[in-house]
């Protein structure tokens, strides 16, 4: 309810309804994983007389965030929803086109791993999670002798006890949002980037010896560890549970919506729930936002 609360006070504020009165109701793109949210808003905002059932679609963060700076008019969607927040160029780029925008915290979620409970649970580090789903890895890592440690090799893990024998003894197999998402791009930078190669010594030694910085972790494998499945998160809770062996990354809100048949991964001793997300214990959260248009 705070979520409609903020998003009818912001309207009201920047006029937004005045800019979609020509077709008659608002129209919200962005994040898959704040589309239950957003769908939640326009709903109640339906409700009030005073606003048509504003209509919402999903297409990833990219989509929010470009889509509502990319110019005024009926041909534009007013609100953009996004799992990452606007950086410099983005905002520019809004500028650039005139258009004025409210930036809204709307609360915070986290990212998961999750599988099906018939599998047996993942307890991971953020820091062996990297290791497992970046496209590159020290030479050393691997546990093949002989290799220069300063070279970065492709990543050599087919399973995850191949990085810790106490990991399921099954292939890495894990599904995932697409480069577009801002889940995706949180995710890598929390985990690949963070928690893997800024912490793990030999990688920090072939990033150095590489002439690269730490960002270059954010490639993800494109072996069939990781597999890119779309925007649509439902897809990916399919995929686990028809598979018991996957896993797969999204919003903490697609967990709790399939409890009964999925679970979460631990991560650096924290499991996904509620009130970890919400205190900012469980490490692997973020903000989620609402850019709204002003008239």
């Amino acid at each position: 309810m705070r979520l409609t609360f903020a998003l009818v006070g912001a309207i009201a504020l920047t006029g937004v309804t005045t800019a979609a009165s020509a077709r008659d109701y608002l129209s919200i793109a962005g994040s898959s994983t704040v589309l239950p949210f957003a769908t939640i808003v326009a709903e109640q905002l339906g409700n009030n007389p005073s606003f048509k059932t504003p209509v919402v679609e999903s297409g990833g963060s990219s989509v929010g965030k470009k889509g509502v700076c990319e110019g005024i008019g009926t041909e534009f969607i007013d609100i953009g929803n996004a799992s990452s927040r606007m950086k410099t160029g983005e905002l520019e780029y809004c500028a650039g086109n005139g258009v004025d925008l409210t930036e809204i915290k709307v609360g915070y979620d986290g990212i998961v791993v999750a599988s099906s409970k018939a599998a047996a649970p993942l307890n991971i580090s953020k820091a062996d999670l990297g290791m497992a789903l970046t496209a590159k890895v020290s030479a050393c890592s691997s546990g093949v002798q002989n290799y220069n440690c300063t070279q970065m090799i492709d990543n050599p893990f087919m399973k995850w006890s191949d990085i810790n024998p106490s990991y399921p003894d099954v292939e890495i197999r894990v599904y995932g949002p697409p480069t577009t998402s801002g889940t995706r791009g949180s995710f890598v930078e929390m985990v690949n980037e963070k928690g893997y190669c800024k912490k793990d010594e030999l990688m920090i030694a072939a990033l150095a010896a590489a002439g690269e910085k730490a960002k270059a972790c954010r490639a993800m494998r494109q072996d069939g560890a990781f597999i890119e499945a779309g925007e649509q998160d439902n897809l990916i809770v399919q995929k686990l549970q028809e598979d018991p062996n996957a896993f797969g990354i999204f919003g903490f809100s697609y967990l709790d919506q399939n409890s009964d048949t999925l679970q979460g991964a631990i991560i650096d001793g924290g499991a996904p729930t509620f009130e970890a997300i919400a205190e900012g214990s469980y490490s692997v959260s973020r903000a989620l936002y609402f850019y709204v248009k002003h008239a």
